[in-house]
């Protein structure tokens, strides 16, 4: 299976996972922090991004999806590397690390802890967004290229959308328009719940959540908590549902506190 990522840094391997819809370009404001102490790879998941859906289809479930993420490690030789992700991203890494693939995980965000009302509004919200995203061209450079029209658009992502610049901004909403495998994973997200009991503490979890997170509420967060005791559950201070753009000194920090590169914060 063909997985676009840029790599970067020594150490440890760490494979960053980004959300629905999003692409590895994602993880820009946190990369270089943590390439200083980790061999980073930041993919693009099968369908988004510049890697293609692969030849038997896009993975019609979370399992199908872990699968293949397992299979790509070791087609790259990664023995239970670190991961980190959000969103989408968030609970691939969960479930990594409940089957016991990877050394520790970090999600921000992660799916699986909503009820079926709340992950449908989430998909509503996200599914309005890359609508948007099919206007014309130029109009769609003119939405990224205005501050005030930008925090419009990516308001519901991120607590400060005016931290993109306006290529980032604009190859993040061409990158939503084009990401074939959006709907079949939308499909695969019905009825979908992380089966947190799975996780005891063996592996190294961290769950960060933004407080002004608009797609998961931070409400979710205590669920989180409350489902893996073993887990340690933040709250990211001024951060939305894409917390790398937000604070990227809490996410990195979070991130190496997690994989034991940093100890953790009194």
């Amino acid at each position: 299976m063909k997985v676009n990522h840029k790599r970067a840094g020594t150490g440890p391997t760490l494979v960053l996972v980004h959300g629905i819809g999003h692409r590895h370009q994602a993880w820009e404001p946190v990369f270089d922090a943590l390439a200083a102490h980790h061999d980073v790879i930041a993919l693009d998941l099968p369908g988004f991004g510049a890697s293609p859906v692969p030849d038997g289809g896009m993975p019609r479930s979370m399992t199908a999806t872990v699968e293949a993420m397992i299979a790509t490690f070791d087609e790259w030789g990664l023995d239970r590397p670190h991961v980190a992700g959000y969103s989408l991203g968030g609970a691939i890494s969960l479930e990594l690390a409940a089957a016991g693939a990877v050394a520790s995980a970090t999600a921000f965000s992660p799916a699986g802890f909503f009820t079926e009302a709340e992950r449908r509004r989430a998909l509503r919200i996200l599914t309005t967004l890359r609508v948007t995203t099919f206007a014309p061209t130029p109009l769609v450079r003119l939405t990224c290229g205005r501050p005030a029209l930008r925090a419009t658009s990516f308001g519901s992502l991120m607590a400060y959308p005016g931290n993109l610049d306006n290529d980032r901004a604009l190859g993040d909403a061409l990158a939503l328009r084009r990401g074939k495998g959006f709907r079949a994973v939308a499909r695969a997200s019905k009825g979908y719940r992380f089966d947190a009991p799975r996780l005891d503490g063996a592996i190294p979890v961290a769950i960060g959540w933004g407080e002004h997170d608009r797609i998961f509420g931070v409400h979710m967060a205590d669920r989180a908590r409350a489902e893996i005791p073993a887990a340690r559950v933040v709250r990211l201070a001024g951060c939305g549902h894409v917390p790398m753009s937000d604070d990227p000194a809490a996410v990195t920090d979070l991130i190496l506190q997690t994989t034991g590169a940093r100890a953790q914060l009194a």
